[in-house]
């Protein structure tokens, strides 16, 4: 579908309004978005974008570079959302990693196990060290950083993990190829995805759960901020 189009003119692509049968327009970010694409899904929060602005042509490069690198954003509009924050400047860490460690042991009796330890602090200094194991690496990766954060942000108790993909990007490498790891997640009220890529399966994972944290610590605060200049009734 051309997006620009669309823009201009929804009724030539859409027969009905969604939202006369309680949805909405989607418009996904592929391999072929172009910049008005950009602007559709950022004007929400960035209504000052147009497709020819230049904080609009940063992110559009950013996004081909990411996809050069491997990454797909289709299904991961989350992670994107965050790297148009940090194109355009606007992004704020909510938490710095200092390290993690994964261990995996394999018993006779009792088949494998994966501990993670990880150290993390927040913007204000204040840090965690923390460990939790889970039934792999993946697992126990996502259970430390949880239990990390959690002390800093209680909500994040609110986020499920509904989905894990894993695709090889170049099957000629065999087992050193690069892989694309894309994680499904949901707070009960929004489901989002978000991705990862590296050579190595854990750092692409990594990758994609802190983007899965990170938004809904976004979602969180910017939910707060509209509360807070609300008027009172």
């Amino acid at each position: 579908m051309h997006i620009d189009a669309a823009r201009k003119n929804r009724i030539s692509y859409e027969h009905i309004p969604p939202e006369a049968v309680g949805n909405q327009t989607r418009i996904l970010i592929s391999d072929q978005a172009g910049k008005s694409a950009i602007v559709e899904k950022l004007e929400r929060e960035y209504p000052n974008l147009d497709k020819r602005s230049p904080e609009t042509q940063r992110v559009f490069e950013q996004l081909k570079q990411a996809e050069r690198e491997g990454y797909q954003f289709e299904g991961a509009e989350a992670s994107f959302f965050l790297l148009a924050q940090k194109a355009l400047g606007t992004y704020q860490p909510t938490f710095h990693l200092h390290g993690f460690r994964i261990i995996i042991e394999k018993f006779e009796q009792h088949g494998m196990r994966a501990e993670a330890t990880i150290k993390v602090r927040e913007p204000n200094g204040l840090e965690e060290h923390t460990a939790a194991e889970g039934d792999g690496p993946v697992n126990a990766l996502d259970n430390a950083l949880r239990k990390a954060l959690e002390r800093f942000y209680p909500f994040l108790q609110e986020v499920k993990l509904t989905d894990y993909t894993v695709r090889v990007l170049d099957s000629k490498a065999s087992t050193a190829a690069r892989v694309r790891v894309l994680i499904e997640s949901t707070d009960g009220d929004e489901t989002w995805g978000t991705v990862g890529v590296s050579e190595n399966i854990i750092e692409a994972s990594w990758m994609a759960l802190v983007d899965s944290f990170e938004y809904k610590i976004l979602k969180e605060q910017r939910k707060h901020r509209t509360n807070a200049t609300r008027p009172e009734l």
